[in-house]
């Protein structure tokens, strides 16, 4: 079943180019997609669409096939408990001046979930692998990598069928990134997950399926394997080469 889909979904601000051009992306119930591209390929606008914060030029973005409308307050409403993001910085995403449990809390306040909020919270910290005392305390307590496993708890305390994580691991250092990426994967098995980042060898360590996107529009797309094993398109070849160790231990053999 599709979750998330753009259909032909073009995007252009006033009087500037094209930002994205005729990109079609689909998100199936337990999936993990990567979009890979570098600064200035359309990620960021492409996730901007998909959260439904922006509308596109032309196209459609659809959520469990029903259109998305950024000005209809119950659908968006509904939307936000189905789909929740995991930003950058895990230093700026959480609000210093408040305890761990307001901050995981705060989608379950802010959607109207009902329920033990405090159980809720707790069983969110413990699925990213932090200990219950941390509800108490401050972020300025945890370091960078427990920082993003709070803003995933976050995430996922409402329970939401998709996770939009956007260049989750690159403000980290690289055993950090390691185990975020293990956590992600053992997410996997609970929701659907679109992982924006420009490393592909990150994307390769996650995901079933890649879709390849370069100024604004999707050069290659498909299995995970298939592509970085025998990629077609120049551009996809060029960031494989970047990070051929981390790719090698994850592609089979052609």
């Amino acid at each position: 079943m599709t979750l998330l889909a753009l259909r032909d979904v073009r995007f252009s601000y006033a009087a500037g180019r094209p930002v994205l051009g005729g990109v079609d992306l689909e998100v199936g119930a337990g999936e993990a997609v990567g979009l890979v591209g570098e600064s200035g390929s359309g990620k960021t606008t492409l996730l901007r669409l998909a959260l439904g914060l922006a509308k596109p030029t032309a196209g459609t973005v659809r959520f469990r096939d029903v259109p998305l409308d950024p000005r209809d307050r119950r659908q968006m409403r509904a939307f936000r408990r189905s789909v929740q993001v995991v930003f950058q910085d895990p230093y700026g995403s959480l609000d210093p001046r408040q305890r761990v449990r307001a901050i995981v809390a705060e989608p379950l306040r802010s959607l109207g979930v009902e329920g033990d909020h405090g159980a809720l919270v707790a069983e969110a910290l413990r699925a990213v692998g932090l200990e219950p005392d941390a509800a108490a305390r401050f972020p300025h307590q945890f370091s960078g990598g427990q920082r993003q496993r709070i803003a995933i708890a976050r995430a996922i305390v409402a329970g939401p069928e998709l996770l939009l994580a956007d260049e989750a691991l690159s403000a980290l250092d690289l055993t950090t990134r390691i185990r975020i990426l293990d956590l992600l994967r053992e997410l996997r098995g609970r929701m659907a997950i679109l992982f924006v980042s420009h490393d592909i060898g990150a994307v390769a360590a996650l995901c079933d399926r890649v879709v390849i996107l370069e100024q604004g529009r999707i050069v290659e797309a498909g299995p995970t394997g298939d592509v970085l094993a025998r990629p077609a398109h120049p551009y996809t070849r060029r960031l494989l080469a970047s990070v051929p160790r981390l790719v090698a231990e994850r592609t089979p053999n052609p």
